[in-house]
């Protein structure tokens, strides 16, 4: 089966979750954020992960982000959207969903919290890629928090799955980018996942990149996966030593790293509310912080995009 893989290759920001003041889905910032994304000149949007707090949406809520970002942003980025739940049962009404509204793949992370067999992961990715309409899918391999690391045999099972078109890799040993990209062959996506290690993903082999941080600083990203490609590494290393302690800097907090960067963008006028606690706030004596961060961040874009 012949796929558009070009559509995959670039920079793709997890899409943060979007609240009214009052903690609840909001549609109008939702289309806000997914706008303000397209005019940063992104690839495309990784909707419904981490970022976006899935863990802690109903379905119901799930759906109307994506539905608002498909209809601010639909077929002008790449939409990938993750509909992974902890049901098998959720996770297929979201695989439907999304297929319906018509984004470009599907992405899910292995069930979580019980230890379950890989036949049982397999039948769990199984059931959603059934249920997508024959929409491409992607792998999430992210041990450290679903507590299983996807196996190379589990990997060329999916893998032989016509709508599975690569993975999502957020392990922290680069080595495993090569892994995958040498197992999956050049018809085949790999995407980094961590942010600390963006650049040398894409020099083992990843063919591009979704990450969490990526979202209050898209320019960064984009200048570095550029000079990847025109084999400038030395600019390509210097960026990516500012983000890492641009990320020490957003980690720095009390509060939830996703908090920080909500904050930091509400003082570039996108406001998209708060964390969903249990994920703590910034505290009000950290405030003074955030905006000496986003300093930190628009002086970093200024010196290596300009």
């Amino acid at each position: 089966m012949t796929r558009d893989l070009e559509k995959y290759k670039g920079i793709l920001p997890a899409f943060y979750a979007c609240y009214d003041d009052e903690g609840n889905i909001s549609p109008e910032r939702v289309q806000t954020l997914a706008k303000y994304y397209l005019n940063k000149g992104v690839k495309g949007l990784y909707v419904g992960g981490s970022s976006g707090e899935c863990i802690y949406q109903t379905v119901a809520e799930r759906k109307l982000v994506l539905e608002n970002v498909m209809e601010a942003v639909g077929g002008k980025l790449t939409i990938i959207a993750h509909v992974a739940a902890p049901s098998t049962r959720d996770s297929v009404e979201l695989a439907k969903h999304a297929a319906s509204l018509g984004v470009d793949a599907l992405a899910a992370i292995p069930p979580i919290y019980f230890a379950l067999p890989e036949h049982a992961i397999e039948a769990y990715w199984s059931a959603m890629i059934d249920a997508g309409n024959n929409t491409d899918f992607i792998i999430y391999n992210i041990p450290q928090t679903t507590g299983y690391a996807l196996s190379e045999d589990l990997f060329k099972r999916m893998m032989a799955k016509d709508q599975v078109i690569g993975v999502k890799n957020s392990s922290m040993p680069v080595m495993d980018i090569n892994m995958w990209k040498l197992r999956a062959g050049k018809d085949n996506i790999v995407f980094n996942g961590p942010d600390e290690q963006f650049v040398g993903g894409r020099v083992m082999g990843a063919d591009a990149g979704i990450g969490g941080t990526y979202g209050v600083y898209p320019e960064l990203l984009m200048e570095a996966d550029r000079c990847v490609r025109e084999g400038n590494l030395d600019k390509a290393l210097k960026i990516q030593l500012r983000i890492n302690d641009l990320i020490s800097e957003l980690t720095s907090f009390k509060g939830n790293l996703y908090d920080v960067m909500k904050l930091i963008l509400k003082q570039r006028g996108v406001n998209v509310g708060r964390a969903r606690l249990p994920l703590p706030h910034v505290e009000e004596d950290e405030m003074d912080r955030v905006e000496e961060v986003r300093k930190h961040i628009d002086e970093s874009i200024e010196e290596f995009v300009g």
